[in-house]
């Protein structure tokens, strides 16, 4: 079955930097276009940054030039490097992957940005 497993949050001060990382299995990782969305307390998902098949990005404006999607193939896992962090960005962030008709998500990774 499809698993995707997040890790590499925290707590960390505003300007400071983290590294997520999503581990994937049972999905032909290559192929696919990924996804990481948050979600802040009392509001909705949303999302953050795509990154498909080819390698193309996509981010929300209020990431932009802070933060970078990749992706390695060899080890099916997806990354999200963000730098310069604001306590705004404070969010429980998720991996997605959507296959044909079925969306997938991990268990999140909880992201906290002092002041």
């Amino acid at each position: 079955q499809v698993q995707l497993v997040e890790s590499g949050g925290g707590l960390v001060q505003a300007e400071g930097s983290l590294r997520l990382s999503c581990a994937t299995s049972g999905i032909i990782f290559r192929f696919n276009t990924m996804g990481w969305y948050r979600q802040a307390p009392g509001k909705q998902r949303e999302l953050v940054a795509v990154i498909t098949s080819d390698g193309m990005t996509t981010y929300v404006d209020s990431v932009k030039g802070r933060f970078t999607i990749s992706r390695d193939n060899a080890k099916n896992t997806v990354l999200l490097q963000m730098n310069s962090l604001k306590p705004e960005d404070t969010a429980v962030y998720y991996c997605n992957v959507r296959i044909s008709r079925s969306e997938y998500w991990g268990q999140g990774t909880q992201v906290t940005v002092s002041s």
